[in-house]
């Protein structure tokens, strides 16, 4: 019968079976084929409430258990079990982990255990020290397998007001063949001798474990079938994407999976008859079952072309990470592709295992450094070889560790196998240096004990002992960054100090100077008392166990103290755990740290610098932008001054560099950008109706909406499609959100000097820039009206120095755009009777500085009198002093 199948135990006849048999059946009919149901609520997904199973058939009605018949235990897992119904369960009971129903029935099969029936449901357990080596059997052979966890430790729910109810489980894990990454299934067996493989009884990872995701795009237009491929192993962070035209063979396809070789396989629920024979052919060719590929089909909604770049948006828009791929880069590969990503990246978030696809690899290969490694008898890459062979996995080591779900065994045998590298590798610099002709593979060589001395550090932390153990409770060897664990441990010393002292009072009741506690099974501090002495024992002593010489007590004290005892002990696990967690949290930002920085010396922009040809005519230019200290430059200066084009090479400097190109420039540091945002230039948008100023602040507000810290921002004359106030007014408010919010790294331009007042209020985030030039001023010709005008004539520099520039000198871009002279003079007289308003209003508070400002003035033309006075003397040319200062002229105007 189905539901009673389970493994004779050793020993036993089948004579002796049978009343048991029989004792099962009768219990089986007198409960309602309540088996089959919980089966059917588990296997087909049936709804109701998550404390009842699926209700059966009509004709069942009359046996339909209630919810009260389920034990507290049992409504658990069946809420569980409707909230995951495609894994097999091991439910954390205490020292064991239970399967329950339908699950038992497998595990028992799989794993050749005995299963039994308990209340409702059929039942097998495991113990939990041997997790991991069922895990991996059940998987091996296709299952997906959920570990539930006791949220609660006991010693602190005794103590709480939920005492008397059920243990608190969640689903701490999942488990497929490609996502095998945790504590519970990578325990290291052997840490002293890591070279002899894995245990005898651990089912092994494959050398590859790649979860592939298949979709189909069919055009009726062209009548072409078009798949995407995307494929990762969660284990190493490989990623592999792939788009291609196939035919009715699915040939490309078929070639395309046997390269591969996945162990898992995602497709939509409505895959095409073809492919779904050619992946039943690929996974039956297999004649064991634990090497067959396990295909997952899930909902065809979610491989839609809408509904991925949702999943695809949100994932890469809202959980942005040091050296994560940017959401364009992403958004502009082929639909195929995106229609698989987007299934992934759900698949993976059931397993917390996504951000295996924000990591970006760089791959760079150099023939000649393989072409050493093969052909070359270097002593020293033997002695390399030799060194790397006897090393554990360390790349699924390290990936597990950056999925924060390492065990403490690994961490410490990872981070000494580093150590070790690091130390030997030192150890051979000279003969590297002397023997490796590759330059690529002598640097690798050379810089690995630099990169390896954070291990260092980390294993200075940890208590060996402890770490090999799993004992978190005696981890940190230095609990001095610690603070929550070294207040626990005193508290926990505190009170053993008090169970130690309350001897004496005991050692006084029984007259025994010499009694000790004693600890029995693990019940610690007993009282032993012979039997023939238990009239002295006191009334509110209370009896632990007995044997027939001897009684042991807990007095009242110890019972009250004992329990303290154990609470803390209780609360020092869980905090420990915490502050495991957040080690590695630091390990992996301490190792990925990736600056945000744009250092770039001498800088030149690549089509400009190539246009000019070979007389190195272009004026390189540094730039310096770092995202903890000064990360925003405000960039003034007169009109084709060079400003455009300067912040146009920052950008596609960085451009070029993420994509591992050279760049133009003596030297250039920069940090992983997630992207570059730019508003720039002037247009309109008749189509859609919108005005040049419309379309500017469009641009402006989605920077603002999607720049991040990791972003680099260019904002070029921001505000200057509308009056001078408002556009100002839009300008230091937006450059001021940039700088105290978005904290990104930004390149602004503007003609707005008011905007240059910032770095007063930000000095430690903003400076100010201008690019250099010379200013050129003719002699001063009056008008007929007796005003002064004064045509300016600028030289560029091209040089981006520091300061801000006090005038944009547009008339003198007029004059080089044959502007007619009479225009030039008339907008030259008007804009020095804008500029008198500006400076009366400027300076009409302020005549004693102006007033300092003129005695020096005067000051200079009395040196200058005394000079022509030398000169005269001399016999030698006057020095010809002109007041050629704006200020002074100004303010002898204003008076």
């Amino acid at each position: 019968m189905k539901g009673f199948t389970c493994a004779a135990e050793p020993g036993v006849t089948h004579s002796d079976t049978l009343p048991f048999t029989i004792f099962y059946f009768l219990i089986f009919i007198l409960q309602g084929f309540r088996l089959s149901q919980f089966a059917k609520s588990g296997k087909d997904g049936g709804g109701g409430k998550a404390a009842e199973p699926s209700p059966p058939s009509d004709r069942n009605a009359a046996s339909r258990p209630s919810k009260l018949m389920y034990t507290p235990l049992e409504q658990q897992v069946v809420q569980l079990k409707q909230q995951h119904k495609d894994a097999l369960l091991a439910v954390e009971c205490g020292y064991k982990y239970r399967f329950f129903g339908e699950d038992a029935e497998i595990a028992a099969k799989e794993l050749n255990i005995f299963c039994h029936l308990d209340h409702n449901f059929m039942t097998c357990s495991i113990p939990t020290h041997r997790l991991f080596v069922h895990v991996r059997r059940l998987v091996s052979h296709g299952h997906k397998v959920g570990v539930v966890k006791q949220t609660e430790m006991s010693a602190i729910k005794a103590s709480g007001a939920s005492r008397n109810t059920l243990f608190t489980r969640q689903l701490s894990s999942l488990y497929t063949k490609s996502t095998l990454v945790g504590e519970d299934v990578n325990p290291v067996c052997r840490l002293g001798d890591v070279e002899e493989g894995p245990c005898g009884d651990v089912v092994g990872d494959p050398p590859e474990s790649f979860l592939l995701c298949i979709s189909e795009n069919w055009d009726k237009l062209k009548k072409q079938l078009t798949v995407g491929l995307v494929a990762v192993q969660p284990s190493t962070g490989d990623v592999l994407m792939d788009c291609f035209a196939d035919g009715q063979s699915r040939s490309e396809l078929e070639a395309r999976v046997l390269k591969i070789n996945p162990v898992e396989i995602l497709v939509p629920s409505d895959l095409s008859e073809q492919t779904q024979r050619l992946l039943q052919s690929i996974t039956n060719a297999s004649a064991q079952a634990d090497d067959r590929v396990r295909v997952e089909k899930r909902d065809r909604a979610q491989f839609e072309f809408a509904s991925a770049m949702n999943t695809v948006t949100e994932f890469y828009c809202h959980t942005q990470e040091k050296g994560s791929w940017s959401l364009s880069s992403v958004a502009s590969m082929e639909s195929p592709v995106i229609c698989c990503l987007g299934p992934l990246i759900q698949y993976l978030q059931d397993f917390n295992l996504e951000r295996v696809l924000r990591s970006e690899r760089s791959i760079s290969g150099r023939q000649d450094a393989v072409q050493e490694m093969l052909e070359s008898d270097s002593v020293t890459l033997n002695s390399t070889r030799s060194l790397l062979s006897h090393l554990p996995d360390l790349e699924r080591g390290i990936c597990s560790i950056y999925h924060k779900k390492s065990s403490t065994q690994e961490f410490y045998l990872i981070s000494s196998s580093l150590c070790r590298v690091g130390l030997e590798l030192q150890a051979l610099v000279p003969a590297i240096q002397s023997q490796i002709s590759s330059k690529l593979l002598q640097g690798l060589l050379l810089d690995t004990p630099n990169l390896l001395a954070p291990a260092h550090s980390f294993l200075k932390v940890l208590n060996e002992k402890a770490a090999k153990t799993g004992n978190k409770t005696e981890l940190f060897s230095d609990l001095s960054g610690f603070p929550v664990l070294q207040e626990r441990r005193e508290q926990i010393q505190s009170v053993l100090g008090e169970i130690q002292d309350h001897r004496k009072e005991i050692r006084l009741k029984l007259k025994a100077p010499a009694l000790d506690y004693a600890t029995v099974s693990g019940q610690e501090f007993l009282i032993e008392v012979k039997n023939s002495q238990a009239s002295t024992v006191p009334p509110d002593w209370v009896k632990i166990s007995s044997t027939k010489a001897v009684g042991r007590y807990h007095s009242a004290f110890l019972v009250e103290r004992y329990k303290t005892l154990q609470q803390l002990r209780g609360q020092l696990l869980l905090d420990c755990q915490r502050e495991w967690i957040h080690f590695l949290e630091c390990v992996c930002a301490s190792v990925c740290e990736n600056r945000r920085q744009i250092m770039i010396r001498d800088g030149r922009h690549p089509a400009i610098d190539l246009l000019m040809g070979e007389h190195s005519q272009y004026v390189p230019n540094h730039t310096e932008l770092q995202g903890d200290g000064r990360r925003t430059m405000i960039i003034t200066g007169p009109n084709m001054g060079g400003k455009s084009s300067y912040i146009r090479q920052v950008a596609l400097i960085c451009v070029m560099a993420h994509m591992g190109s050279y760049v133009p420039a003596f030297e250039a540091r920069l940090g992983i950008l997630d992207s570059i945002y730019t508003r720039m230039g002037a247009s309109d948008n008749i189509y859609k109706g919108r005005s040049t100023f419309m379309e500017e602040l469009t641009e402006a507000s989605a920077i603002v909406s999607r720049a991040t810290e990791r972003s680099l921002v260019i904002l070029d004359e921001l505000g200057r499609g509308t009056s001078t106030h408002d556009g100002i007014a839009i300008a230091h408010a937006t450059l001021e959100y940039f700088i105290r919010d978005v904290k990104a790294l930004t390149l602004f331009v503007t003609h707005y000097p008011p905007l240059c007042e910032l770095e007063r209020a930000y000095p430690q985030h903003v400076s100010n820039y201008h690019m250099a030039f010379l200013l050129n001023e003719p002699d001063i010709a009056t008008d007929t009206d007796g005003m002064y005008v004064q045509p300016e004539f600028i030289t560029f520099l091209y040089q981006l120095i520091e300061g801000a520039a006090g005038r944009s000198y547009g008339l003198n871009v007029a004059r080089l755009a044959d502007i007619p002279d009479p225009i030039l003079r008339t907008a030259a007289r008007k804009a020095r009777e804008l500029e008198n308003v500006v400076n009366a209003r400027r300076y009409g508070g302020h005549c004693f500085d102006l007033y300092l400002i003129c005695l020096s003035r005067v000051a200079q033309l009395f040196r200058s009198a005394i000079l022509n006075c030398r000169c005269m003397l001399l016999k030698r040319p006057p020095v010809n002093q002109k007041i050629s200062d704006p200020v002074f002229l100004e303010f002898l105007k204003y008076i």
